[in-house]
């Protein structure tokens, strides 16, 4: 007599079950962490979509004080961020996280009521901070639940960001169809609920086991670490190419190539299911700053060969560009990956496990002048200067990724602080 797990089909009846969780992590602190963290992205994509479209078609503000008032938010964030990081490895990155989303609900709800300059100003600036300190509160979360595989987790945990960015800008294009004051308000009341959201979900999340801090370490030990500050730098400098897929692609399509104008979303939309696929498979082993160098390496020399491509597209014809984009931005996306895979690790794996949160502000700090700088740098050079700037950049791109590994690990032998991970750094 057969048991029902011996009946013809029940394996496949069982595979099939256990399927969906397989594409999640597994049930406990990482899954929490994992649906919290993708309800926030959720609605930061719907907010990141429309902002610009609410603030000046239905609170009437012009385009030259929203860019002022978005600007301003975004520079007050970056120094909050390392604030925002050390309270949480003091007080708890879990209670910190709590208190920075419904932080971002009220503030967020505020924008409801924005009708002049000043007041949209004073909310930007709040908004700004709660989008900096909820990065480098999380940091020490994402730390604590690592798991015994932490790069794997911190991949799904971007592909998951990355997946919930997208629907939302999905859900945001309904209310942008529409074009109304309702459907925009609305979104707006989304992002304040998704921070609650975020929050009520946290609440299921454990309190991490608190992390033994040195006797003799200083308050602000971030900020005279060498190897973590090198790290930074280096990650500024490649992360100017983020701004690549979403400002200077676009403007090369419809500008300076013979490719339909569809295309621009046509190469967006390949970006974004590259990421969302390929982010956990591709940072598989980097679990050091020696492949996490080695990753900079690759990532800096598919991101060069990424923007040649983009740039040879400009000389082809309708089709053959289209081609050509197609194929520059599967090779660039798989830079991108490379980077963030490299990035993550240089974020976690040179930080002090005490000062996770203080740490990964600081090197938030060196992103978010990145994104601040990098429609202004890429603009100027491959736009401005035409074929040698395409050039210039692709060098750059080479150069920041063949020097990282031999700084880094110049930097962690000279460093008078003993690193926390395991094997040789060469």
């Amino acid at each position: 007599m057969t048991t029902p797990a011996q009946q013809p089909g029940a394996k496949d009846t069982a595979a099939r079950r256990r399927r969906p969780a397989r594409l999640l992590p597994e049930r406990g602190p990482r899954r929490t962490l994992a649906g919290a963290t993708f309800v926030n992205a959720l609605g930061s994509g719907m907010f990141m979509s429309s902002s610009v479209l609410y603030f000046t078609r239905v609170v009437g503000l012009p385009m030259s004080q929203v860019a002022f008032g978005l600007f301003a938010g975004a520079m007050v964030g970056l120094v909050a961020g390392v604030l925002g990081g050390r309270i949480a490895d003091r007080w708890g990155a879990r209670e910190t996280q709590i208190a920075v989303m419904l932080s971002g609900a009220v503030f967020m709800g505020c924008f409801l009521l924005v009708d002049a300059f000043w007041s949209f100003v004073l909310i930007s600036v709040l908004t700004g901070v709660v989008f900096a300190a909820d990065k480098s509160s999380r940091a020490p979360l994402v730390r604590s639940f690592g798991g015994d595989d932490p790069a794997r987790f911190r991949a799904y945990l971007r592909a998951g960001t990355n997946l919930g960015i997208s629907l939302g800008a999905l859900a945001a294009g309904v209310a942008i169809q529409l074009d109304t004051a309702p459907a925009y308000l609305t979104l707006v009341g989304a992002r304040a609920l998704a921070f609650v959201g975020c929050a009520i979900t946290l609440l299921w999340l454990p309190r991490p086991v608190p992390v033994e801090v040195p006797p003799l370490s200083g308050r602000w030990e971030a900020l005279r670490d060498r190897p973590y500050l090198a790290a930074t730098v280096l990650n500024s400098l490649m992360s100017l190419h983020f701004a690549v897929p979403t400002f200077l692609l676009p403007l090369w399509i419809v500008e300076h190539t013979e490719a339909p104008r569809w295309m621009v979303s046509g190469v967006l939309v390949l970006n974004t299911v590259l990421v969302i696929t390929l982010q956990v498979a591709v940072s598989k082993n980097v679990s050091d700053p020696a492949s996490a160098g080695s990753r900079m390496r690759w990532a800096g020399g598919a991101v060069a060969v990424g923007l040649l491509l983009m740039m040879a597209a400009g000389d082809l014809s309708m089709w053959a560009s289209a081609a050509l984009l197609l194929a520059a931005t599967a090779v660039y996306t798989l830079g991108e990956l490379w980077h963030a895979a490299a990035a993550m690790e240089y974020s976690f794996g040179l930080a002090a496990p005490h000062a996770q949160g203080q740490y990964s502000g600081v090197f938030g700090l060196g992103g978010g002048l990145a994104e601040a700088l990098a429609p202004a740098v890429l603009a100027t050079l491959a736009l401005g200067l035409g074929r040698s700037g395409w050039f210039v950049l692709a060098l750059v791109f080479l150069f920041v990724g063949c020097v990282s590994r031999p700084l880094v690990s110049w930097a962690v032998r000279t460093s008078p602080r003993p690193r926390t991970y395991e094997g040789p750094v060469v």
